[in-house]
């Protein structure tokens, strides 16, 4: 695999994941080594406000439960 082939693939991880700012830094990369992309969607707006909501939810889990001081 080459460098090009390592940094798209990265690229379209950040992109699944609507990381725009990395999504920037790797065509960046890209553009150093003479790879032109196309310009980066916006997943993250188009994504509605209560699923990212749910999403962020869901990463975070239930937690261990608190100590109880005496």
């Amino acid at each position: 695999m080459s460098d090009i082939d390592a940094l798209l693939e990265e690229r379209r991880g950040y992109v699944a994941r609507g990381l725009a700012n990395r999504v920037a830094a790797v065509d960046d990369q890209l553009a150093l080594l003479g790879h032109k992309v196309a310009k980066p969607t916006e997943r993250a707006d188009s994504a509605p406000a209560e699923n990212a909501a749910q999403a962020d939810a869901a990463k975070r889990g239930p937690g261990r439960p608190r100590k109880i001081e005496a």
